[in-house]
């Protein structure tokens, strides 16, 4: 998105939080932003479009804020987890995420509701793919219904915590606690062998899922993860050990810092990689390089579009 485009996005955040969705004029926005009705309208067909505009944005800053918390971090760490949860809600209070979202239920606009239908399936997912990650591929079958409950006890937890105790709530308490919580049950649903819904639902809710940025950046860094976890358990010489794992740090670096990443230096530090003796690395390099490829043109797509 270009700047003026994101800026007008921004102005127009600030005004439905203040104003209210529904009092918020097209006008005030062109007025807002200090741009003519002609530009308006060439970004936006519709006030709605705008609010979903509002929406990705905001989306957007959370998986970013979420993925950079996993790099150079094990997938199956359980405090990475709580942190990122954790900034998931400074977010949400920080951009009063649940204020705009009352403004669309309140509209009973159909678009709008079926943009909110599809965010909540994408978060349900978010949380099914970080369970495989703490809980392992054995208990995958299982790990639908966890995420769904845990996110219900999760949102419950702050609503009644925060009816009782309104701003001296502490949301990293709350996330602590429901967390606790959550690791017996899954242990506990596991063992039992029952299941409510199949994982495979995810491909009817989201049937683009596995292809979306935001997975392919996890996949990377979970790839990455694992190159540095090889290059500790496979290098006997120390000095080739640790220009492996600077090579890995420095595509980390490059992917994931940077706003445009330079696709010629991960080439070649990838290409750098493959000339060290990493026993069966070859393959998941590789897998790495399509990984890359994909996510550089999802990007240049993405910027060609806005």
């Amino acid at each position: 998105m270009n700047n003026r485009k994101q800026q007008v996005v921004k102005n127009a955040h600030h005004l439905f939080v203040e104003k209210g969705f529904q009092a918020t004029s097209i006008q005030d926005i062109i007025d807002y932003s200090g741009i003519s009705k002609g530009t308006f309208y060439n970004y936006f067909s519709s006030k709605n479009e705008l609010l979903i505009a509002v929406f990705t944005w905001l989306h957007t800053t959370i998986e970013q804020e979420r993925n950079q918390l996993l790099v150079g971090k094990s997938l199956n760490d359980v405090d990475v987890f709580v942190k990122q949860i954790d900034a998931q809600m400074k977010n949400h209070h920080k951009h009063k995420f649940f204020t705009l979202l009352e403004e669309v239920f309140v509209s009973n606009d159909p678009d709008l509701k079926a943009y909110i239908k599809k965010t909540q399936f994408i978060e349900v997912n978010w949380f099914y793919k970080r369970f495989i990650d703490l809980f392992g591929q054995e208990k995958k079958p299982y790990l639908l219904d966890c995420a769904i409950m845990f996110l219900g006890m999760l949102h419950r937890n702050f609503h009644y915590n925060f009816m009782v105790n309104g701003t001296n709530t502490d949301p990293h308490e709350i996330i602590t606690y429901s967390v606790k919580r959550l690791l017996p049950l899954v242990d506990e649903v596991a063992s039992s062998g029952d299941i409510l819904l199949d994982p495979q639902t995810i491909k009817e809710w989201l049937p683009s899922c596995p292809n979306t940025k935001n997975q392919i950046e996890q996949d990377i860094s979970a790839a990455l993860i694992d190159l540095k976890k090889q290059a500790h358990k496979q290098f006997t010489d120390e000095f080739e050990r640790q220009k492996c794992t600077e090579l890995i740090s420095f595509i980390e670096e490059e992917m994931f810092k940077q706003s445009n990443p330079r696709k010629f230096v991960v080439d070649s530090a990838l290409h750098s990689l493959k000339e060290l003796p990493v026993n069966n690395s070859k393959t998941n390099l590789e897998e790495l390089q399509t990984m890359i490829d994909q996510y550089v043109s999802e990007l240049q797509s993405t910027a060609r579009s806005n």
